[in-house]
């Protein structure tokens, strides 16, 4: 079963993906997954990075897990491919919550 805040990383451009995870990130709980697999896996790197300091500043990465996944092709043979997914939220301040300060300390 796949989660509505799941991102599925392929091969659309870059931006279509930021674009998505900006307007998940931003809905209900502000939480997100990126999920890539193969040579995507770079790409759903650059969405989260692109996210998280051009866009959202407030969002963090709450966990990565990395796995690999065995796959058959349509002629039989086994493959091992490497997937990722990253686990991102919206940090308190963004929320509208209140920001605490460093300099009372």
């Amino acid at each position: 079963m796949v989660d509505e805040n799941t991102i599925f990383i392929g091969k659309k451009p870059l931006m279509s993906y930021v674009l998505a995870a900006l307007r998940q990130i931003n809905a209900d709980e502000g939480t997100l997954v990126i999920k890539a697999r193969g040579k995507a896996i770079s790409r759903a790197v650059d969405v989260a990075e692109i996210l998280r300091h051009q866009y959202v500043k407030t969002a963090n990465v709450d966990d990565i897990e990395i796995s690999t996944e065995r796959l058959t092709s349509d002629e039989g043979r086994e493959s091992n491919v490497s997937s990722i997914e990253i686990f991102m939220s919206i940090g308190e301040a963004e929320k509208g919550g209140p920001t605490e300060s460093m300099d009372d300390a």
